[in-house]
């Protein structure tokens, strides 16, 4: 199961941390999804256990930083220099599909945090 928290209300230009427990077992693969009213969810940041890769959406690349703590098994996502168009709902997932950026390739799924930035 994962659990996803850290989400809340920023204005543009700051920033937030979100944080995702998995419990119960490890994942290869964890990746931050979101989905803003109306629209449909979209890929925001991956995180490879195997090798240690990331990988990001262009929208986010350079202002989000996504990455796992082996210790307790938790993955972040660290948001800085917040735009309006980051508020959405954040979701965790995991799964063994490597660089995968669809969510239909993620198996496992937090309940999602919401995240808005003002201006």
């Amino acid at each position: 199961q994962l659990q996803a928290s850290g989400g809340g209300s920023v204005q543009a230009g700051g920033s937030l941390r979100l944080s995702c427990t998995a419990s119960g077992r490890t994942f290869g693969n964890y990746a931050w999804f979101r989905q803003a009213p109306g629209k449909e969810r979209e890929f925001v940041a991956h995180n490879s256990w195997r090798g240690g890769k990331q990988s990001y959406a262009d929208s986010v690349k350079g202002r989000f930083t996504i990455w796992r703590d082996n210790r307790d098994n938790t993955l972040y996502l660290q948001m800085s220099s917040l735009k309006p168009e980051d508020t959405a709902v954040y979701y965790c997932a995991a799964g063994s599909k490597t660089y995968a950026t669809s969510p239909q390739d993620y198996d496992y799924w937090g309940q999602g945090t919401q995240v808005t930035v003002s201006s």
